[in-house]
């Protein structure tokens, strides 16, 4: 599992289930403001703890955790149908679809800005 630092549970429990047709796994109330939320991709073998940004210092890094970098890696077995449906959901590639020696892939952005790699190895 990987602390993704959002600006609002509810935002982002709708943008990755219902965008990126995750599965919402865990939404528990631990205090007033702190809940536990976890979603998945869907046969997926990792999970996102969405972590509400707690302060100038988290929320300044919503959207840029990795420096610019592409953050995640969201692999499937069949790109080009993902790569379909996520374009007709209105998610964000930044590039063309490649086909490189290792696979297809093609970058795009979350509901934040972090970069994400769609994948699929050969």
């Amino acid at each position: 599992m990987v602390t993704l630092v959002v600006r609002d549970y509810d935002e982002a429990i709708a943008w990755y289930v219902e965008v990126l047709g995750f599965t919402l796994v865990s939404d528990i109330q631990l205090s007033g403001a702190k809940r536990w939320v976890v979603v998945a991709p869907e046969g997926g073998e990792s999970r996102l703890l969405l972590a509400k940004a707690d302060g100038d210092t988290q929320e300044a890094h919503i959207g840029n955790q990795t420096g610019g970098r592409v953050a995640l890696f969201l692999q499937t077995d069949s790109f080009e149908k993902d790569y379909g449906t996520m374009r007709q959901r209105g998610v964000r590639f930044l590039e063309e679809p490649r086909h490189e020696a290792y696979g297809s892939v093609a970058v795009f952005e979350d509901l934040y800005g972090n970069k994400w790699d769609l994948l699929e190895l050969k």
